[in-house]
């Protein structure tokens, strides 16, 4: 059999409860994409900005290094930008370093957000697989109680491999849901450790004193 048509036949079998599963699906895996390239992109413009900036700070020339970091609309251009600026009116490091935690947690629900709706669509994918199940047996119960008994096996069994469908389906979403949930998260975190560091390095490059 043509493997199209038997995921079609798996699809329409399941029952009305595929369609709202399948959204799920849709929106998750659009999420997850999103995601992925808006992580690379920070990961990469940081990278290049550090390269940039650095050298500039080392030679004391903070006036292109707050221009670049500004025109920069990477996470660690917003956090050495408002470092910079800061290092203008106060000489202390603690007052630069608080500045610069500040924008580090504004820039953080930026890297997070829309994450952790992948694992509340797992978990919602499953409840929907469970819930389709749960329906398509009361509707198979049903179906088969003013039948003729030699008939009743058959169609019973017809709509229990039927209402087991949903559940299938459900399962086979939350799986790859809750596997880039996890994966999205660790790459978040990673790349907030790495701004923190980052900007550590960056504020004793600064040379202020207490």
């Amino acid at each position: 059999m043509n493997p199209f048509a038997t995921i079609a036949h798996f699809f329409q079998a399941g029952g009305h409860f595929m369609y709202p599963i399948l959204a799920v699906a849709v929106i998750g895996l659009t999420i997850a994409v999103e995601r992925v390239i808006y992580l690379a992109k920070a990961k990469s413009e940081n990278r290049r900005l550090w390269s940039e900036l650095i050298p500039l700070v080392n030679r004391g020339d903070l006036s292109a290094a707050e221009g670049a970091a500004m025109a920069s609309d990477s996470p660690i251009g917003r956090i050495f930008g408002h470092g910079i600026a800061r290092s203008r009116t106060s000489s202390k490091r603690d007052e630069v370093e608080m500045s610069m935690e500040e924008s580090l947690m504004e820039v953080t629900p930026l890297l997070e957000r829309r994450t952790h709706y992948l694992a509340t669509f797992a978990y919602a994918s499953t409840l929907l697989g469970l819930l389709g199940t749960v329906v398509g047996l009361i509707n198979g119960f049903a179906a088969v109680s003013n039948v003729n008994p030699a008939e009743k096996a058959d169609l019973l069994s017809k709509a229990v491999s039927e209402a087991m469908n949903c559940t299938a389906f459900g399962i086979g979403v939350a799986v790859p849901m809750l596997i880039l949930h996890a994966v999205l998260s660790s790459q978040t975190n990673d790349l907030i450790d790495n701004l923190e560091m980052a900007a550590l390095k960056f504020l004793n490059a600064l040379g202020l004193k207490n």
